[in-house]
């Protein structure tokens, strides 16, 4: 599902991701971790094609992202860091106005939007105005929003900022959901604990490198620590 050759991104003088290389099957809950600045939301943006690599290529689905960036949005969805949405327009509206980019039909949104409206707890709320909801209610229509063109992968960064442990478990549970049905998750977080939970595979970047990539128990190999957190800060120390 997800092939990064080599890839590196330069801001001026400074190389945010340093000669990447990485390979993700279909249906893998992959969690992407590394300390503030290492690389990992530039990976992202690269790989949902918001960003141009400086070199390097990032194929999705068989399809090449700096060839094929319209295809490859088709394929995926995505989360950034800070979602943006459109405040003036109620839940429903912004719905329809994504479904519609993704050439979705009224009744396909309709049907698809109130299965993931309950899931998220969200089907009050979806005739208010978003300028009225809460940052929690804004990270769940995001999720809705991202989730409603059935994607084959979700590209998600540092998804749980304003989520309450009740709604941080249902996005859990509906996540691991869908890798079993084969959607391969890609999320990005400082969660240690939700990482060791929920991740097939990690991989931990520090200095655009990727430092380790695999499961839980190959991580803890690599310290003589047995809690996780003081793994992964003795693989970035310095």
């Amino acid at each position: 599902m997800i092939e990064i050759c080599g890839l590196v991104k330069d801001y001026g003088g400074k190389r945010a991701v340093d000669g990447l290389y990485l390979s993700v099957d279909p249906g893998v809950f992959f969690t992407f971790l590394g300390p503030n600045g290492a690389g990992k939301t530039t990976t992202m943006k690269i790989m949902a094609g918001l960003l141009n690599a400086t070199a390097g290529e990032v194929t999705i689905a068989g399809k090449n992202v700096a060839k094929d960036p319209v295809g490859v949005k088709a394929e995926i969805g995505y989360i950034p860091d800070h979602p943006f949405l459109y405040g003036k327009l109620t839940g429903w509206e912004f719905l329809y106005f994504t479904g519609g980019l993704y050439q979705m039909t009224s009744n396909q949104v309709k049907n698809r939007g109130n299965d993931l409206l309950d899931i998220f707890d969200l089907r009050k709320e979806a005739d208010e105005l978003i300028d009225s909801y809460s940052h929690g209610m804004r990270q769940r229509l995001a999720f809705v929003a991202c989730f409603l063109h059935a994607p084959k992968l979700v590209v998600i960064d540092e998804p749980w900022v304003g989520l309450d442990p009740k709604n941080i478990r249902a996005a859990i549970n509906f996540m691991k959901e869908q890798t079993k049905r084969g959607v391969t998750i890609f999320m990005s977080t400082h969660s240690l604990s939700i990482a060791e939970e929920v991740a097939e595979r990690i991989g931990i970047i520090h200095h655009g490198q990727l430092l380790y990539d695999g499961d839980v128990e190959g991580l803890r190999a690599t310290s003589e620590a047995t809690d996780l957190e003081d793994v992964f800060l003795s693989l970035t120390e310095g």
